[in-house]
């Protein structure tokens, strides 16, 4: 029979001390790379936020009947008094977008017939889209809408929409006084006397 070799001792040791230096190593980097997934899985899901937030206010000013009211303070108000685009299936929406003053919040405002600020009785749908909001500023130019945003510590976003027409004002009818036709019997037709000045013998 062969003789079989075992492990001494000593080698036993050396081989948990080796051990004991290379599994910490080993667990920080797998822990390195688990933050490392973990914090580039949440830029990606801000990132979808954003672009869900910035697609859905681009659909808000594109399916409005154009009558939109910009108003400016600190940040813009945006309001679009009839929208197709709508996240609670109504035929037709009025929908603001609006920065509240805590930890400047943007939110999307959908409803019917409301007026801002909100009264208690109000039936609204209030969304947040996002914390933070350094720059939100919209600008109105004939059929063109700039929007301009920006979030604390992030790249600043601008898009623009195109075909956006203002409805046509409705024009008064002016009223005209009709005069009543004089009848043919009233009028008379002058004679060649009187418009020669002298009167003809026959």
């Amino acid at each position: 029979m062969a003789n079989r070799k075992a492990f001494t001792l000593m080698e036993v040791l050396v081989s948990i001390a080796l051990l004991g230096i290379i599994l910490p190593a080993l667990y920080k980097s797998v822990d390195m790379l688990r933050d490392s997934n973990q914090h580039l899985f949440e830029h990606l899901e801000k990132s979808k936020k954003v672009t869900k937030a910035t697609q859905t206010l681009y659909l808000d000013i594109l399916s409005s009947d154009g009558n939109i009211t910009i108003k400016k303070d600190e940040f813009t108000r945006l309001c679009m008094e009839q929208t197709k685009n709508s996240l609670y299936e109504l035929p037709v929406a009025k929908v603001c977008w609006v920065v509240l003053k805590r930890d400047n919040t943007l939110v999307r405002i959908e409803g019917n017939a409301y007026k801002l600020p909100l009264g208690s009785e109000e039936r609204v749908e209030i969304n947040p889209i996002m914390k933070g909001v350094e720059i939100f500023d919209v600008y109105h130019q004939k059929d063109k809408i700039l929007v301009l945003l920006q979030q604390q510590a992030k790249e600043p976003i601008s898009f623009m929409v195109q075909g956006v027409l203002k409805p046509e004002k409705k024009k008064k009818k002016t009223t005209t006084k009709k005069t009543s036709p004089t009848s043919d019997a009233n009028q008379t037709t002058p004679s060649p006397s009187d418009v020669n000045g002298t009167k003809t013998e026959g």
